[in-house]
């Protein structure tokens, strides 16, 4: 059963995001004339902060980097926030500031080995998995992100149900910190590589929590159709990190610091958002990449971008029938 604190502040969560939704599709929808009605959506703007990584900011910095550019969310990584622990009380101080800039921590990135087979190295994982959530609940997050960390490389072979025991369990540790992980897949990765596996294991978990993180990049890179979007549920669909890629280099062969910004590659975004509207789910697009050539321009050129992208595209969307 759900501690009592913890349904209040899902509950409250849940009424917050209800409300920058509101605001972000008021702002988002073009003016509607009699020839084009305006585009109803649910969608929100996080900036996850690998986009900036290159910049070395601390995480109060990327903060009123995320609130200045004009983002509702801010997704960032475990590290930056362990480094702004060391300060006694700065996590406090930093989630007072994200609340009072509007600024929503949507998720958080980090690399926990919870997948492993070891069962040594898999304790350890959760242990620090549990570490991480609760750093992410001090500055007042939801989720965080459960990659195939440990599990991706070349000759590590991962049994998909012994992965859906393994996924519950770290959803149980979700309910004891109040942060929810959200099952994550890597297009490169040996294991958890495709989208139809992480359906399998979500719903082979048997939790109510179970949830999906997916990636245009990561989709393209291990071959998942992205029509399978239509599968994941608007309870499933908390947060997708948004990007594209070039036609070149070839789908096997791109890396991570191939990634451009959304609308600017080959990507069929506008059907992979057309899915979420269809699902009516509200989903935060976090804009994600780490194309070392943005870091040239000013970080703040850099944030602005991003958003500007995501919402570029999202105005391009046909008039949705539902929002």
């Amino acid at each position: 059963m759900t501690k009592p604190s913890l349904s209040r502040r899902r509950f409250l969560s849940a009424a917050a995001t209800g409300a920058a939704a509101a605001t972000l599709a008021a702002e988002a929808a073009p003016a509607a004339t009699a020839d084009a009605p305006a585009v109803k959506h649910t969608f929100l703007y996080a900036l996850n902060t690998g986009t900036i990584r290159g910049y070395k900011l601390p995480l109060a910095e990327q903060i009123a980097l995320a609130a200045e550019a004009g983002y509702g969310g801010i997704e960032p990584w475990i590290s930056d926030i362990e480094k702004a622990a060391e300060t006694g009380g700065a996590l406090k101080d930093l989630a007072k500031r994200c609340a009072d800039a509007g600024l929503a921590v949507v998720s958080a990135i980090g690399f926990p080995n919870w997948a492993v087979n070891d069962d040594t190295a898999r304790a350890k994982g959760l242990e620090r998995m549990k570490r991480d959530m609760d750093l992410v609940a001090q500055l007042g997050g939801t989720h965080i992100a459960a990659p195939p960390a440990g599990v991706y490389q070349a000759g590590e072979t991962l049994d998909l149900d012994r992965a859906a025991e393994r996924y519950r369990a770290v959803l149980e540790l979700g309910r004891e910190t109040g942060v929810i992980p959200q099952l994550e897949f890597w297009g490169a990765s040996a294991n958890l590589s495709r989208l139809d596996q992480c359906l399998y294991v979500a719903a082979r978990a048997g939790h109510p929590d179970a949830c999906i993180l997916a990636d245009a990049f990561h989709m393209y890179r291990g071959g998942s159709p992205f029509s399978g979007l239509r599968l994941v549920g608007r309870e499933a669909s908390h947060c997708f990190h948004i990007n594209d890629y070039p036609a070149d280099p070839p789908r096997e062969n791109l890396k991570d610091s191939d990634r451009i910004w959304p609308g600017d590659g080959i990507a069929p975004l506008r059907e992979i958002l057309q899915a979420f509207l269809d699902n009516r789910a509200h989903v935060w697009l976090s804009v994600e990449l780490f194309n070392a050539s943005y870091w040239q321009q000013p970080a703040p050129e850099t944030a602005r971008t991003g958003l500007a992208k995501m919402k570029a595209l999202v105005a391009s969307l046909p008039a949705a029938q539902h929002g």
